[in-house]
């Protein structure tokens, strides 16, 4: 048999086994440990090399298995072990030392912007995985000393002190910057974890954009809320000091009120995609066929009607346009949420309650026609929120102010070109009284 290696003074840095890292762990810093106690340690390194050979520790086993992209290694929760706090290493007036950066009052401002950009850093440069190493930029290489670097930290925290620089926040509260945090405090190195929240990648908000520091190096991609494993034990957390304002590209999101002409026939904006996610999250998926856009349609409408009348308003303040009350109850997530639909109902095509009438055919609404069928459709847009082109209220002659509030009606369901005319058709009088 073939006598094993021993190292002369220390043992190889990428050694996995036992000993090594029980080693690392707890080697003083380089140069103070005197000669005798260094060979000591030689040989205690060498044991557990041996010993592992045996049978290996769940952080030597964590070794022998590759993980499919995007997913944890087969059995193995303790992908991602993590270092201490500390301070950054190598930064011109920095101290060698670990210090109790959790102790700062002063934070760091920052923007959602920053944020993310300097969690592409890290992206673009593929930055290996390690708990004992430090990126050029002084932040340790692990999940923790990623989402230090991110928001601009003073030092290397772990996942047990980052929720201190952090106000706990909701999924439905969530931006481009947050993270979302997994501390495990019996075992901090088993499944203890840490990711930032760039952005949903739908309105179904099962998945989201994460940017992540894991092995083999840092990544950027979907992932399912709120991560693969542990997923019921992750909290969101939102920097202290992010100041307003969000990502570019990352859409528009506001907790506040953005007036009353963001929403309803014509609006085309940010806000009215930002409505629909919300009301999706309160029970209105129903009313969506595709989902929710930037372009006000009838499905809105009805879904933001369905959450006021849930919530036991009625008339003008269950008239399917947000106001400021409405507006405050999804964003906090307050009140009541949309009931589940009746049997026989439909909410994406709306209820079936009130049967549409009969087409009268496209000549009843050329120029110069005049009859009941106009008055009805004029009232019809009216009570749907297209109202605004009627000076005095719809009458049996056809006119431009019918004319311009069907087109209005129309591009609300997304047509356009000659789908889009100001004419109604068959399709346009069963939507408009659907």
């Amino acid at each position: 048999m073939e006598a094993p290696v021993f190292e002369d003074f220390d043992p190889a840095g990428g050694c996995r086994c036992a000993g090594c890292v029980q080693w690392r762990r707890t080697a003083p810093p380089p140069g103070r440990t005197r000669l005798g106690a260094r060979h000591a340690l030689a040989v205690a390194a060498a044991a557990g090399t041996v010993i592992g050979g045996v049978q290996l520790t769940p952080a030597a086993a964590a070794g022998q298995h590759e993980a499919r992209p995007g997913e944890p290694a087969p059995g193995d929760d303790d992908v991602t072990p993590q270092g201490g706090t500390s301070a950054l290493h190598g930064a011109p007036g920095q101290a060698a030392g670990a210090v109790s950066l959790t102790q700062q009052t002063a934070l760091r401002t920052t923007t959602r912007a920053a944020i993310i950009n300097r969690a592409k850093t890290w992206v673009a440069a593929k930055v290996p995985y390690s708990m004992d190493k430090y990126w050029n930029d002084g932040y340790r290489q692990d999940c923790s000393g990623f989402v230090s670097m991110a928001w601009d930290l003073p030092g290397n925290e772990w996942t047990g002190s980052l929720a201190a620089f952090g106000t706990r926040i909701t999924k439905a509260q969530l931006q481009p910057g947050d993270i979302l945090l997994f501390h495990n405090p019996s075992d901090p190195e088993k499944g203890s974890h840490v990711t930032i929240f760039g952005g949903w990648t739908d309105y179904t908000r099962n998945y989201y954009i994460a940017y992540e520091q894991t092995r083999p190096g840092t990544r950027k991609q979907s992932t399912p809320y709120a991560y693969w494993s542990n997923s019921a034990k992750y909290l969101a957390y939102r920097y202290k000091g992010v100041k307003a304002g969000s990502t570019s590209g990352a859409g528009t999101s506001t907790t506040k009120f953005p007036g009353a002409g963001s929403f309803g026939p014509g609006a085309n904006n940010a806000y009215v995609t930002q409505l629909g996610r919300l009301l999706v999250e309160r029970g209105g998926k129903r009313f969506y066929s595709q989902g929710p856009g930037p372009r006000w349609s009838d499905a809105d409408r009805r879904a933001t009607q369905a959450f006021q009348k849930a919530q036991g308003w009625s008339g003008a303040d269950a008239d399917g346009i947000p106001g400021p009350t409405t507006w405050s109850y999804l964003v906090a997530g307050k009140g009541k949420d949309i009931p589940a639909a009746s049997k026989g109902a439909s909410g994406a095509k709306g209820s079936s309650a009130t049967k549409a009438p009969a087409f009268p055919g496209r000549a009843a609404f050329r120029p110069g026609a005049s009859g009941a069928a106009v008055t009805k459709l004029g009232e019809q847009l009216v009570k749907k929120g297209f109202g605004k082109y009627y000076a005095q209220g719809p009458t049996p002659r056809w006119g431009e102010a019918d004319r311009r509030a069907v087109e209005a009606f129309q591009r609300a369901q997304g047509w356009r070109g000659a789908a889009a005319d100001g004419y109604p058709g068959p399709e346009t009088w069963r939507r408009l009284f659907s």
